[in-house]
């Protein structure tokens, strides 16, 4: 078991090299961060501009695998290079983190949570009203794009607070600028302005996951020792839960290994939406301004992640399938 939990976390860090590689490759490429210098008024000189760039490691003269090689170097003693404004990457990754990886768990719990009820109920209660009326609305949710939906969600919070005449949701920002108040008030002010964000990621999370989790549990009600269960005078929602909610359970844990990452693309948006100063909002506004390496560190962290969340899902099947662990 050790060895195979080894093996699997050496070809998780076999994966996130090539992620970052194949990130800085097309960063390098697509990106400009000598437009960046040379847009500037008054322009600066060409030999000013190759200073600068060759100071942050992104001299366009330099075959891009060899600076690549200088940058992972580098970033595997700690140092994740400066932005083109000079500033230090690793402190604006530091300062920007913790705002995305709230939302992410945040988003990442709602959505599973409430996902794999519904989907539970949905089952159990298949061909009523909750059953159409929850696969409508899933349908619904899922046909609209994440950005528009936070949208919705902003316009309809204004409009909620406008009708009962003053802010009750929180629609911008991680916080509200100089709230003072002990730590539970500064708790619940996060906790106001986190969500509509949440929402927005959670929603398309559980409209998708209720869809596979109602389509494994519809497979489970159907085996044989559940319909004995049911014989003996258990009801099918009895049944599930005490003899077959964990064989349901199985493979959406694969599912939300590969889920994460529309998860963490949800996330951007709800960012650059509501004014959440986090990786996505970090990811757009270097992208636009040429940073190479501010993009690869959201590109790294966003590798992380993934590969985090693949860890996660493997250690839930060995917990709910015996025969893995067999």
């Amino acid at each position: 078991m050790a060895g195979r939990a080894l093996a699997r976390i050496a070809r998780s860090g076999a994966l996130l090299l090539v992620s970052v590689l194949v990130s800085y490759v097309i960063a390098s490429v697509a990106l400009s961060p000598r437009a960046h210098f040379e847009n500037r008024t008054p322009r600066p000189p060409a030999w000013a501009v190759d200073h600068e760039l060759a100071a942050l490691g992104l001299d366009d003269r330099t075959p891009v695998l060899v600076r690549f090689g200088h940058w992972s170097w580098r970033a595997l003693h700690g140092d994740l290079g400066r932005t083109l404004d000079g500033g230090s990457v690793n402190a604006e990754f530091g300062r920007r983190v913790g705002v995305s990886v709230r939302l992410l768990l945040a988003g990442t719990v709602v959505g599973t949570g409430l996902g794999v009820l519904a989907g539970l109920w949905a089952a159990v209660r298949r061909g009523r009203l909750p059953d159409h009326a929850l696969t409508v609305l899933s349908f619904l949710v899922l046909s609209v794009p994440t950005f528009v939906l936070a949208l919705l969600l902003k316009d309809g919070a204004l409009s909620f607070n406008h009708g009962v005449g003053h802010t009750v949701i929180r629609y911008t920002g991680e916080s509200t600028p100089g709230r003072r108040g002990g730590w539970l008030s500064q708790l619940a002010d996060r906790a106001s302005h986190l969500v509509l964000p949440t929402a927005t990621v959670a929603l398309g999370t559980i409209a998708s996951y209720s869809r596979y989790q109602r389509a494994a549990t519809l497979d489970v009600l159907s085996a044989d020792h559940l319909r004995a269960a049911q014989a003996k005078g258990l009801t099918p929602g009895r049944a599930l839960l005490r003899h077959g909610l964990r064989v349901s359970l199985v493979p959406m844990t694969t599912f939300f290994s590969f889920g994460f990452l529309a998860l963490f693309t949800g996330s951007v948006f709800a960012e650059q939406i509501f004014g959440w100063p986090g990786m996505g909002c970090w990811f757009l506004d270097a992208a636009q301004e040429g940073d190479v390496n501010s993009v690869v560190a959201v590109c790294l962290f966003a590798a992380v992640a993934v590969l985090l969340a693949g860890l996660l899902a493997d250690a839930l099947l060995l917990v709910l399938d015996p025969r893995v662990r067999r």
